[in-house]
């Protein structure tokens, strides 16, 4: 084993013993109702749906308190408890309204479909129950002393004190429900593995050496030598490549198919490189045009390669496309982040950020998808140099963020979709991610995203969940899909997060390009079916 290098600046980073662990988690579903539109923006909240004949609960981030019980003393909540109570019907709905009104030690927590976590004060726990019993509503007490659960949330203090600065150590990867991926560094898997044994937390190591993963990822130089074929390009998506062969690839289209194809800089990164988009058209004065970008994180390998699939079968397979996808004007960016793409080839695989200059004299990098002006630096972004959600200084402060801006600025072309690729989670989302709201067409990409991810499955392909990504997965502002529908006003807007689930997460081997991108590739055309038909 080679040793691990923990400084990522001018060196290739190793990983060994790193691993990736899936740790299962109680993570509440998103709420499916919708209430009526309360924002200025018709803006539709993800909401519980409100019952006839009582006041819908008030949800509460803490217990309610007197201001007489505001002191300087902690409070101790002894004796508290959390119920679940059963919420899927009228009579169980008024209770929970009437369990609320009757008593003032009593606060909504959450509620997810059809049950909702009520937060009792001790005083009041005896009549509580008593009027749930009466009204034949099913509960269960799911936290049975409060106070105990505040004292040992947190591990002991020396397992805290071994555990601090080490936050460089420690990342999630991915969150998808009830489980979330995290990966560790060597120097914390001891510590972090006792923590959860003691938590009874369960847990699977998913990948149990990183670096092995990342060597085996691709396959040899020599047998890709032998794959690349003698076209005039080396693409083959049989191995993951480097910028100059994608760029290289965009280069030979254009010269190939003149009459198809076209090739633009639309500005440079960070460190100067150029940022190619490649236009395919067959010149139609009526044609509807869809936006594609890829690599916007540059540890998503599969994004580009994807990406780079979906055009060999608009150009050099077209004849046998159906015709609503000739009848589009497709705009695609195949690596949006190009300096950081390279990083990941040259120095550090699992690098996510541009290469933006540290401003804080130890970290690198803007995250460009919290980058982009719609609701920028809300939730789900920081203003920390050194997180790996980094939203920059200002709305669009990216070269590579705002090269992408100023394209659109300038573009008369008219476009209906627009589509971002990432991965990994299998995730079909559309707007919005700076909060739990949806636009007021969310019915339309709703139906959308599941006829594609129905005929991804069909075909023998993965399941892909649907949803807008504030709520089905977390609030995370500033991104690209989002500024595509509330900025641009363009009407199909997604961000696709392709395979896998979480078996390889970022490290997905170069032997699965071929089947990941077919499904792209079916989701890619129903969008260009609805947009050309509808």
């Amino acid at each position: 084993m080679l040793p691990l290098i923990l400084s990522a600046e001018g060196r290739a980073v190793k990983v060994n013993v790193i691993v990736l662990i899936c740790i299962v988690i109680a993570v509440n579903a998103p709420l499916s109702s919708v209430a009526t539109p309360t924002t200025p923006s018709a803006d539709i909240v993800i909401s519980p749906q409100p019952f006839e004949n009582s006041t819908e609960p008030e949800l509460l981030d803490n217990p309610r308190e007197d201001e007489s019980d505001a002191t300087d003393h902690p409070v101790k909540y002894t004796g508290a408890q959390l119920w679940r109570i059963s919420y899927d019907d009228q009579v169980r709905k008024n209770a929970v309204a009437d369990l609320q009104h009757k008593f003032k030690d009593v606060a909504m927590w959450n509620l997810n479909g059809t049950s909702v976590d009520m937060f009792l004060k001790k005083p009041v726990i005896a009549d509580a129950r008593k009027l749930l019993e009466n009204a034949k509503v099913p509960f269960d007490v799911i936290i049975d002393d409060l106070q105990h659960a505040i004292d040992t949330e947190n591990p002991p203090p020396e397992v805290i004190e071994q555990l601090q600065n080490r936050k460089e150590d420690v990342a999630m990867w991915n969150l998808n429900g009830t489980s979330v991926d995290m990966f560790l560094k060597k120097p914390v898997i001891a510590d972090a593995r006792k923590l959860l044994e003691n938590a009874k937390v369960p847990f699977d190591v998913i990948i149990d050496d990183l670096q092995h993963a990342i060597d085996t990822e691709n396959p040899p130089p020599e047998v890709i030598e032998q794959l690349q074929n003698r076209k005039g390009h080396r693409m083959t998506w049989s191995a993951y490549h480097r910028l100059s062969d994608i760029h290289g690839y965009l280069e030979y289209l254009a010269n190939t198919y003149p009459e198809l194809c076209s090739v633009q800089s639309i500005g440079n990164s960070i460190e100067g490189r150029p940022l190619l988009v490649l236009r395919i058209s067959n010149g139609g004065i009526n044609n509807k045009a869809v936006w594609i970008d890829g690599g916007i994180h540059a540890r998503e390998w599969i994004s580009p390669a994807t990406v780079t699939y979906i055009i060999d079968q608009l150009v050099e397979n077209r004849e046998d496309q159906p015709q609503y996808v000739k009848e589009i004007d497709w705009y695609i960016l195949p690596v949006a982040n190009p300096d950081g793409y390279e990083y990941t080839h040259l120095v550090d695989r699992l690098w996510r950020k541009n290469r933006r200059p540290s401003v804080n004299g130890r970290c690198h990098g803007v995250d460009l998808n919290r980058n982009f002006g719609y609701h920028w630096g809300e939730q789900g972004a920081s203003r920390q140099p050194c997180a790996e959600t980094f939203a920059g200084m200002s709305a669009f402060s990216e070269p590579e963020s705002l090269a992408q801006k100023q394209f659109f600025e300038r573009s008369g072309a008219n476009f209906q979709g627009y589509l971002s690729f990432h991965s990994y989670g299998q995730y079909i989302l559309y707007p919005w991610g700076y909060d739990r709201f949806v636009p007021p067409d969310h019915k339309e990409l709703e139906k959308v995203g599941r006829e594609a991810a129905a005929l991804m499955k069909q075909s023998g392909g993965a399941t892909y969940s649907v949803g807008p990504s504030g709520s089905l997965l977390y609030p995370a502002s500033g991104g690209s899909d989002d500024w595509g529908k509330g900025s641009l006003g363009i009407k199909y807007c997604y961000t696709i997060e392709l395979r896998d689930s979480g078996r390889s997460g970022f490290i997905l081997p170069a032997n699965q390009i071929i089947v990941t991108s077919k499904e792209a590739q079916i989701f890619t055309y129903k969008v260009a079916e609805t947009i050309t038909r509808g």
